[in-house]
């Protein structure tokens, strides 16, 4: 998994409140079992008309949007059914870090694992870096994870809180199998071990 330190992009404002994981990636696309290739599907409905067409209007179809790495989102961002694919689809876009006041438990956790970083920050706080998106490509906001920091286009900065372990995940790419690996040596050695002490095994 990609390590997540800083980052610096431009952020895409989709104010909408309860936002559902059906709504990020309908539930036509979760046949496939690969994280890559969903990102064209994200939020499908929204984003296409019934022949296939962009629809002009919607946030990520703008061309100064079409290259965000961060969505500035509406409260209960992620609800509905636990679908792993929500994030994939996120992260395959090449959205890195989702800002909201609330987000859906799963689909919370869901992101760390895929390496995307959630964010929860006050309404006020949400607005000021609704508003900054607003402004489009020459606005970037910048994510800082190790200082736990989001920074709007015009230096106003606002701290975060983040579960120190996630946190410890992210910095080093770790999803699952990553944080079994990081004990490959206290594995090998126990292996080792069982192996001497049980040979017949």
């Amino acid at each position: 998994m990609e390590k997540f330190e800083k980052l610096s992009g431009i952020a895409a404002p989709m104010p909408l409140v309860n936002i559902d994981t059906d709504m990020i990636i309908p539930k036509q696309f979760l046949k496939t079992i690969k994280r890559s290739g969903l990102g064209v599907n994200l939020f499908d409905e929204m984003r296409y008309d019934r022949e296939g067409n962009e629809i002009a209007d919607f946030v990520l179809n703008k061309q100064q949007y079409r290259e965000a790495e961060i969505l500035v989102a509406g409260d209960n961002f992620g609800c509905g059914s636990s679908r792993e694919h929500a994030p994939w689809a996120i992260k395959d876009f090449g959205i890195r870090c989702v800002i909201s006041t609330s987000f859906a438990d799963i689909f919370y956790n869901n992101c760390f694992k895929n390496g995307i970083l959630p964010i929860v920050l006050p309404q006020e706080q949400v607005d000021v870096l609704m508003a900054d998106a607003d402004k489009g490509a020459n606005a970037r906001i910048e994510v800082d994870l190790e200082a736990q920091t989001v920074t709007a286009s015009d230096g106003t900065a606002f701290s975060f809180e983040v579960d120190s372990f996630k946190k410890h995940c992210l910095l080093n790419g770790f999803d699952d199998i990553g944080l079994t690996m990081e004990k490959s040596g206290s594995i090998a050695s126990f292996e080792a071990e069982a192996a001497a002490a049980r040979p017949w095994v």
